[in-house]
């Protein structure tokens, strides 16, 4: 019997784009074909990176300077892929996680104006070279993500609307940059629907199509 094949999928977009949603739809059909899943957020995922996840996105720190944030981001990324991606994918797991290497790409170097670059160069050296197998990109008009924000907002959450469109333009732009591993899908469609195209972008990469 062939052993299954690790994959990473990650899941991206600008703030109440639904990404939790789609994960917890994803999950489920992996676990129905009966693959083992393992589903972490960034940052997070492990007892370090959800101590800088709090340090990082609380308001109450103030202002925080665009490297602080970007290296604190890649410090619990390092540890992540160490802690749990690699060994996960290493036993045949699927692993889904709620944002990667792309959302400091987008947040930072595109949001904060540090250089995609200049970010996706960093993110390789803290993820060890590990990239996804597919990413799903769930595009919105952060407009509307604001609007289905929640009551108490996160740091990254209150920054102003110039700044998440800058940070919209950076996904869409990566997606440019490597369609092969992008599945651009409309976030405003209804989450069934949008779990339905992202289950056949999975099983098309299952299967060696695209």
């Amino acid at each position: 019997m062939t052993e299954p094949v690790g994959r990473l999928i990650t899941l991206e977009g600008v703030e109440g784009a639904g990404k939790s949603t789609l994960a917890e739809k994803i999950a489920e059909r992996y676990r129905e074909a009966g693959r083992e899943v393992v589903r972490a957020r960034e940052p997070g995922g492990t007892g370090l990176g959800e101590a800088i996840r709090a340090a990082v996105l609380d308001p109450a720190h103030g202002p925080v300077s665009p490297w602080s944030e970007l290296f604190l981001m890649l410090a619990a990324r390092a540890q992540l892929v160490q802690e749990l991606v690699e060994p996960a994918l290493a036993a045949g797991r699927i692993v889904l996680l709620d944002r990667y290497a792309d959302a400091s790409t987008a947040y930072q170097g595109g949001g904060r104006r540090l250089g995609i670059e200049r970010v996706r160069a960093l993110n390789r050296l803290a993820t060890g070279g590990r990239m996804p197998d597919r990413t799903l990109l769930l595009d919105l008009d952060p407009e509307v993500g604001r609007a289905r924000q929640g009551a108490d907002p996160d740091r990254l959450e209150r920054e102003d609307l110039s700044f998440h469109r800058r940070v919209r333009e950076a996904y869409l732009e990566l997606a440019s940059l490597e369609p092969e591993r992008f599945v651009v899908l409309d976030a405003r469609r209804p989450p069934e629907e949008l779990a339905g195209q992202a289950w056949k972008a999975l099983q098309a990469l299952e299967s060696g199509v695209d």
